[in-house]
């Protein structure tokens, strides 16, 4: 079976294809903001990288959430359970990372079934 990679560079692969699953690279928000809006968009990215791997949210197998502060975790996960599929809720965890970029509130990595 071959691996499908797309959104390359010589760092990272964004999304990768194999074996009847879908696996991103860790998704952020590219604007500021609050931990609400950055929550909010980096959702967007990910939904729009499922579908362009012939997915979606309903199928996701496994998400890691990094926060930058855990004082975010209540407003993260408002956002998160207004967009979830509560009938199939991925294995999940979240914790606590320093972030590379110090505007960067949280980042999301996730794995989803083809």
């Amino acid at each position: 079976m071959d691996i499908e990679r797309e959104d390359l560079n010589h760092r990272r692969s964004r999304l990768v294809k194999y074996n009847g699953m879908c696996f991103l690279s860790g998704q952020f928000s590219d604007s500021g903001g609050d931990i609400t809006q950055q929550t909010t968009e980096t959702l967007a990215k990910i939904d729009a990288l499922l579908e362009r791997a012939g997915t979606n949210k309903s199928r996701l197998l496994t998400a890691q959430i990094w926060l930058r502060e855990m004082s975010d975790f209540k407003a993260m996960n408002e956002v998160w359970d207004a967009w979830i599929d509560p009938s199939n809720p991925p294995t999940r965890c979240c914790g606590q990372v320093l972030m590379a970029d110090p505007d960067m509130r949280v980042e999301i990595v996730v794995s989803a079934a083809l």
